[in-house]
């Protein structure tokens, strides 16, 4: 189905007004921020800044998505239910960003804007039976309807909140979600979704240029959890409602780096008996950190996956044929990304315990002849250079050259300070 040439525009205008009210208006955000004291500072060993950065960068990605939707959408009732929970996800996460609310008061207001947007029509009826072998094409979920629905938008809501832990990755994983959804938007004609994608796609661009590597600002709870709700409710107007057309597995697939993160982090922390709210450092970000990629090599390689999933998507979608071939070849790529990020992180974590083999040193009594009373090394014994340099005769009371310390020197040093600068963690 070709979308009408009318769709298109609103869907580039949007796209537009998104962009540009974003992008102006995260410096003055910033200043905001730093006037307010909503600073992210870090604190926490899951932490990979290295110093404060202003938070709440998620307000101007609001603005910009409001506005496009408010000149360029159609108001419906279900965009008006939209809307109202992003007002009040976005005021709990501004007030997190500023003094840290607990956990179960950021999951209460998810939960009642859930209910908002179910209340004026967004709701999970329907959708296309994932067991092939049963004569029900259709499911009607009947009385789950509505629970369903809530616990989607809540685990989704979460689930981008959990990824923001590098420079640029939760909106940018976000954009390409959303540019997925809006392509299929456009193919089965929905105008209302595509017009509400586009402002949303549009906000996170404008906002990429200050949140990319280094990042100037962060989007903060902010943000990241009204991207989060933003996208479970519109996947539940643009491709949960077109079951017939669009397969069970596209949501999971469109959002699948943040839903699968989500499960993995919680079914980590219950299996090794901790609290499955309390954050740590062990997301697929981490993980490739722990293998030795920077930050812009670990947010690519969740932006290639997450391109890569999103495509399958779409081919789902318009190639029938295709299904089940796509639908496989991802679920294996998943399973064997997976196995290899888990097989990293354990290889580190080994290195991590394992104690280090102590350095050759010498005592001050072989450091000099017998009766000699010559330079003695004054903290970790004497340095590989000396030690050797006494094996092959050379004069042990030589004078050590400028700069040269022992183990502990300038050169160790500043390998110390790189590596705890890089064992800090996400906002």
């Amino acid at each position: 189905m070709e979308p009408a040439t009318g769709v298109l525009v609103d869907v580039l205008l949007a796209l537009r007004a998104a962009l540009v009210m974003s992008f102006a208006a995260t410096p003055i955000i910033k200043l905001f921020a730093q006037r307010g004291g909503a600073m992210d500072v870090p604190d926490e060993a899951r932490r990979v800044h290295d110093h404060p950065i202003p938070r709440l960068g998620g307000l101007a990605i609001f603005l910009g998505f409001l506005l496009s939707v408010v000149l360029f959408g159609a108001i419906t009732k279900p965009v008006q239910g939209i809307l109202l929970g992003a007002v009040l996800i976005v005021a709990v996460g501004a007030i997190d960003d500023v003094v840290n609310l607990p956990w179960w008061v950021k999951l209460l207001a998810q939960i009642a804007a859930a209910v908002v947007a179910v209340l004026h029509g967004v709701v999970i009826e329907n959708f296309m039976n994932p067991i092939v072998f049963d004569n029900n094409v259709v499911l009607h979920l009947g009385f789950l309807s509505v629970p369903i629905t809530v616990f989607w938008i809540v685990a989704i809501t979460n689930s981008v909140n959990l990824i923001d832990g590098l420079d640029g990755l939760a909106a940018g994983v976000s954009t390409i979600s959303g540019v997925t959804m809006l392509v299929i938007a456009l193919m089965v004609a929905d105008a209302t979704v595509a017009v509400l994608l586009a402002a949303l796609v549009g906000a996170c661009i404008g906002f990429l240029p200050y949140n990319l590597n280094p990042a100037k600002i962060f989007m903060g709870d902010t943000g990241a959890l009204l991207l989060g709700y933003v996208l479970s409710t519109a996947s539940i107007l643009g491709l949960f409602k077109f079951y017939a057309v669009v397969s069970f597995a596209v949501p999971f697939l469109v959002l699948a780096v943040p839903l699968f993160d989500t499960v993995f982090a919680f079914l980590r922390r219950l299996f090794t008996g901790r609290n499955p709210m309390k954050p740590d450092r062990g997301h697929f970000h981490h993980r490739l950190l722990d293998m030795g990629l920077s930050q812009k090599q670990a947010v690519a390689v969740l932006y290639v996956i997450s391109a890569f999933l999103g495509l399958a998507a779409v081919v789902i979608t318009t190639s029938g044929e295709l299904k089940a071939l796509i639908l496989i070849a991802a679920f294996i790529a998943a399973l064997i990304i997976a196995g290899f990020l888990m097989r990293g992180h354990r290889a580190h974590e080994q290195t991590a315990v394992r104690p280090s083999a102590p350095e050759e040193t010498a005592s001050p009594a072989d450091a000099c002849p017998p009766g000699a009373k010559g330079d003695v090394p004054e903290a970790g014994g004497a340095s590989e250079t000396q030690i050797e340099a006494r094996r092959s005769g050379f004069d042990p009371k030589r004078k050590k050259e400028p700069g040269q310390s022992g183990v502990f020197g300038p050169e160790a040093g500043n390998g110390a300070n790189e590596a705890s600068s890089d064992e800090g963690g996400a906002p």
